[in-house]
């Protein structure tokens, strides 16, 4: 398997956000709003997008679906913007041929997450040999994505420091929050191999630690002050990464845990983009939720604050 020359271990450095995918009010793929929202992100710095992380609903998208987003992100990018795509498949067959979809649809590379239906039987051990074996035959370079919050599944930083020694194996997505197993990450594995923190609530520290960047959903809402936070812990300007970072934290918080997809779709709304609903079984947030997020872009002053009128959701 050839395997395309992008440097992305060596090279990946900066936030890149994990694009919503936007659905109408009957629930129809709306590729208008998607590419809208590129053009938004486009205006920040950031090092690139990713479609179907955690917040991409990518388990509501039919495989023609998940086609036409990736065809529509990669059309809308910004030369220079790095494309990943998530792999989100429980079996090594399938998560290889979705590597091979992402290759046909232009993504530079992929993020793969951990199988975990059987979460009892994933040592490991078959986690190194799941992921080594997609790796092998994927045309893309490939992240692990370590998210046991979700799927109840931990890789270990001595996995993936093994792992990192294979030639197409170039980082990994590390959203566990759990900052000492990042910087082991980082301590073990080779200094090629791009750890990346996926919780927003320690960017500062994970980036003090060795991290190379963020795939951060707070991003979506806020990117420029996401990079900003970035780029002042590299320059060392601690005293505003703090900041930065104590104002970032509640609205991370507030629609990742608290009110996940639904919650931020309508914060990016309201930080200006179009509008999008999620895709039952998920359900819009309240009128009482919706401002509560509109409150806290207010209070936390990271993007223009939003008006207190007409908060009207799609399809209430």
């Amino acid at each position: 398997m050839t395997v395309p020359s992008l440097d992305f271990g060596s090279t990946f450095s900066g936030i890149v956000p994990p694009l919503t995918t936007p659905f109408n009010a009957d629930g129809a793929l709306d590729l208008d709003a998607l590419s809208a929202h590129i053009e938004h992100y486009n205006r920040a710095d950031l090092a690139g997008y990713l479609a179907f992380g955690s917040n991409g609903e990518a388990v509501h998208l039919s495989e023609t679906e998940r086609r036409r987003v990736l065809e529509t992100l990669r059309g809308a990018a910004a030369p220079g913007r790095i494309v990943i795509a998530g792999v989100n498949e429980q079996s090594t067959a399938a998560a290889i041929a979705a590597t091979q979809q992402a290759a046909a649809a232009a993504a530079d590379a992929v993020l793969v997450i951990t199988p975990y239906f059987y979460k009892s039987s994933m040592t490991q051990d078959v986690l190194r040999t799941f992921f080594r074996d997609v790796a092998s035959a994927s045309p893309l370079p490939v992240l692990v994505y370590n998210i046991p919050q979700n799927t109840g599944v931990t890789v270990s930083p001595a996995t993936l420091a093994s792992l990192a020694e294979h030639h197409n194996i170039v980082g990994v997505k590390d959203s566990s929050g759990n900052l000492g197993a990042l910087a082991e990450t980082v301590r073990l594995a080779p200094s090629d191999f791009a750890v990346i923190v996926g919780n927003a609530g320690i960017l500062y520290p994970a980036i003090m630690m060795g991290a190379a960047g963020g795939i951060l959903a707070v991003a979506c809402v806020a990117p420029e002050a996401s990079i900003e936070l970035f780029q002042a812990a590299k320059a060392g300007k601690h005293s505003q990464a703090r900041e930065l970072q104590q104002r970032l934290s509640p609205l991370a918080s507030l629609v990742t845990m608290e009110f996940g997809i639904p919650g931020l779709k309508v914060a990016c709304e309201l930080a200006g983009m179009a509008a999008s609903l999620p895709r039952p079984p998920l359900q819009p947030v309240d009128a009482e939720q919706r401002q509560r997020i509109a409150d806290v872009l207010a209070e936390t002053r990271l993007v223009r604050s939003p008006s207190k009128t007409n908060y009207q959701a799609l399809g209430d």
